[in-house]
Formats: structure tokens, sequence, C-alpha cells
């Protein structure tokens, strides 16, 4: 069984601070680079992780349907059907969304 300390660790998310012209703004760290035109694949595809990075390309192809979008997969793999959701998404937005692995990208993944 997991500590409390580490348990709580895992389910930390690092926050960035950003300065404007209207003061500070804290971001969440995937906030951060979403704007930054950056989506991420960490851990296996399931129908949870398909919807959020559907959404986030749909958002990103609404925001600017000519910029480019980078997305980082490290991802052992998983559900075909979610998989496939993701694909088609790529494929139907008009931005380009360029794929960088860091880690693996297996199986559905990839």
């Amino acid at each position: 069984m997991k500590d409390k300390i580490e348990e709580n660790m895992n389910n930390l998310i690092p926050m960035v601070v950003e300065q404007t012209n209207r003061g500070e703004r804290a971001y969440d760290i995937y906030s951060r680079l979403l704007k930054e035109r950056i989506v991420f694949l960490v851990g296996p595809v399931n129908d949870h992780a398909a919807t959020l990075i559907t959404a986030q390309l749909l958002f990103l192809e609404s925001e600017n349907p000519k910029k480019e979008i980078s997305f980082y997969i490290n991802s052992p793999g998983g559900l075909v059907t979610s998989g496939l959701g993701i694909y088609d998404t790529m494929q139907y937005i008009k931005p380009a969304v360029s794929t960088l692995c860091i880690g693996q990208a297996s199986s559905m993944g990839s």
C-alpha cells in the first residue's frame, strides 16, 4: 500500500505563474502548454483520454485553423476505438498535427 505522501505527490500538477498587463495569472502546466498548442497523451489510450485530446484538438482548430499543433505521446496503447477517435480528429481538423514520442508509443498509442 502506498503511503499518503506518495499518493498525494502523484496527484500534484505544477502551476505556472505568468505576468500580464492585467496582473498575475496562474495556470496549471498543461493549460499553459495548451496555450502554446501542445497536447499530451501520457498513459493508456482509453475513452477518457481520447475525449480530452479530441476536445483539445478541436479547440485549437477553432483558435487558429492554420497554426500547427504539437502532440507529445508516451503511451503503451489501449482501446482501438478510442485511438481511432483521436486519429480521425487529427485527420479531420485543418491544422497540421506533428507527433513526438517521448518514452514509448505502442499499439494505439502510436
